[in-house]
């Protein structure tokens, strides 16, 4: 261990911890949607755990990093994806859980946790893995899971912090949703298969994708809400 420590490349830690805390705010909005419906006895419970298996599932994706991302389609799939995690966290089936266990929908919330930082993490995981490559070869992948070890209390915390502030302020919902929207457009067109295409790799197209991205997330998680409620409404 001592072995490790003074040879372990110290600039490589310090910007790959940067990288994640800098990445991590839109982890932490997707930990503190999900748990957002617990019960607060596991709102903690939900946060850890989700954390816990976003980064393993974290260090997985560094270790292929370059593969995944030049396999054509698997970011438009992601991004679809992401598009409809955002519209089930804006718009949660409250009244289809209430036969549910406790336990049951902690799991599912870490569950969303976990796919919802997977499909987020595709570009992320670039630069963390670039960061790395200035180590030696034997100890990036070590170096890279204690990077994320360290900056794990930092997006727990500010998980923790979100939660507090969606119980204050309901529209933060809708922003975190459109965060999601915001994410998935630019995986979209972000995709390997878009390269055929070069108009859109224009900066008026990519932004336009960001932004019908979370336009769509928004306005389709408010229309199923929506509908929703309707449908209580009337059965009630």
């Amino acid at each position: 261990m001592l072995e490790f420590l003074t040879s372990l490349h110290w600039g490589a830690v310090i910007q790959i911890v940067v990288i994640d805390i800098l990445l991590g705010g839109d982890n932490a909005v997707v930990i503190a949607l999900a748990c957002r419906n617990l019960a607060p006895a596991q709102r903690m419970r939900g946060v850890l755990w989700g954390t816990a298996g976003a980064i393993v599932l974290r260090v997985a994706l560094i270790a292929f990093a370059v593969v995944l991302l030049d396999v054509p389609f698997l970011k438009f799939a992601g991004g679809l994806l992401l598009l409809w995690i955002g519209v089930k966290l804006m718009a949660p089936a409250e009244d289809a859980h209430d036969h549910i266990k406790p336990a049951d929908q902690l799991w599912s919330a870490v569950k969303t946790i976990v796919i919802a930082d997977a499909v987020m993490s595709l570009d992320n995981v670039i630069a963390i893995a670039g960061a790395a490559e200035q180590a030696d070869p034997q100890h990036r992948i070590a170096l890279v899971i204690f990077g994320l070890v360290v900056s794990v209390p930092i997006i727990v915390w500010g998980s923790t912090l979100v939660l507090k502030l969606l119980d204050r302020y309901p529209v933060i919902v809708a922003l975190g949703a459109a965060l999601l929207g915001w994410i998935a457009g630019g995986l979209i067109v972000g995709d390997p298969v878009a390269e055929r295409w070069p108009i859109l790799d224009t900066p008026a197209v990519v932004y336009g994708a960001h932004i019908a991205g979370a336009l769509f997330v928004v306005a389709a998680g408010y229309g199923l809400k929506r509908r929703r409620e309707a449908m209580s409404a009337s059965s009630s």
